[in-house]
């Protein structure tokens, strides 16, 4: 989900990661929207997402995938159901006019099609004590807002109408304020978030929570990986093959096939895309991405991997930009335990 807040001056990246970690951080949510009404809406996004709306519940948000032609990942988009609308946002960078090139490949038949729609806006916040910030924009007990649950915000901003979902991308409590006055709201949840001691926080630290939480493809993006590389296969409903766009595409990932993994570094090792991995001295993979260096505990590398060796604990060698041999070591994800898995609600 693209957010382009850049943090105050006196502030590092280092330290929005602090607050995202330790309190809230809020940034504006800058991807293009998408608003889509009609009865046939359902249908329309069957015909592209990868997994059916057949039982997707009123007021509710869920992230889903959606296909090129020839099926390889075009985008992570949320879904949200709200009343008699459909919204999507993207949480791969995807623009307006892409959006709306990719979607204008379908009959629109009984349904309106609005990419950003004039005068709508979302700002989203993120941290173990964003649930605090959440219960000002609500009239009841903010622990009744399950997670991927969507409700009205009549507190968000005088005048506005404004839906408050409990969604989040840092694997922290999370929330996302989806609204007509975006400005006013963006404005409220600042103040609501500086009285809780939060802050603003810029796009860097956030991208690295993500690639900690196993969403490092938030900002890296696809780069032409298959579903299987991408290690997205879990986002496939694998019973509708033929039924939506670029499935007829799909072939299901093998325990042989290369895969994403993430890899830790020593601090200050920086390494360039298409830069190969070694085990003793066979390349076995190639760097794809390097997360943001917001934690100061590590270096992580996203990676396209052979297998076997993209199972946890091996150590493999990359040259860093500086062109000096560095060590690295595949790890799992979420890389680092969020503090709201054991924080409550309260």
């Amino acid at each position: 989900m693209t957010a382009t807040t850049l943090a105050p001056a006196d502030r590092t990246a280092t330290d929005d990661y602090a607050t995202l970690r330790t309190a809230v951080g809020a940034y504006r949510v800058t991807a293009p929207l998408v608003r889509l009404t009609g009865d046939d809406r359902l249908t329309f996004l069957d015909g592209f997402l990868a997994k059916s709306a057949d039982y997707v519940e009123p007021d509710t948000v869920r992230e889903v995938l959606a296909l090129n032609a020839d099926g390889t990942p075009f985008a992570i988009l949320l879904h949200f159901e709200i009343g008699d609308e459909s919204w999507l946002l993207p949480r791969t960078a995807v623009t307006a006019d892409e959006l709306g090139a990719y979607l204008g490949q379908f009959d629109p038949s009984g349904v309106t099609v609005e990419v950003s729609p004039e005068g709508w806006g979302a700002t989203a916040f993120e941290g173990p004590t964003a649930w605090s910030v959440a219960a000002a924009f609500v009239d009841f007990d903010i622990s009744g807002l399950t997670l991927h649950a969507v409700t009205e915000s009549a507190d968000a901003a005088p005048g506005a109408t404004a839906h408050l979902a409990r969604v989040g991308s840092t694997g922290e409590y999370g929330y996302l304020l989806l609204s007509d006055a975006p400005q006013a709201v963006h404005e409220a949840v600042l103040a609501a978030v500086a009285e809780q001691g939060g802050a603003e926080v810029g796009t860097d630290a956030l991208a690295r929570m993500q690639a900690e939480a196993g969403m490092g493809l938030y900002d890296a993006g696809f780069g032409g990986l298959t579903v299987g590389r991408a290690d997205v296969a879990w986002m496939i409903d694998w019973n509708r093959i033929g039924e939506f766009h670029g499935s007829d595409g799909l072939v299901a990932p093998t325990e042989s096939d290369a895969r994403l993994t993430a890899l830790v570094a020593p601090v200050g090792s920086r390494f360039a895309p298409g830069t190969p991995l070694t085990a003793a001295g066979r390349q076995v993979g190639t760097v794809l991405h390097q997360a943001p260096a917001a934690n100061p505990e590590e270096e992580l590398v996203l990676t396209l991997l052979d297998a076997p060796f993209w199972v946890p604990g091996l150590e493999l060698t990359a040259e860093d930009e500086a062109g000096d041999a560095r060590p690295l070591r595949t790890a799992t994800l979420p890389r680092v335990i969020a503090r709201s898995l054991t924080s409550k609600i309260a």
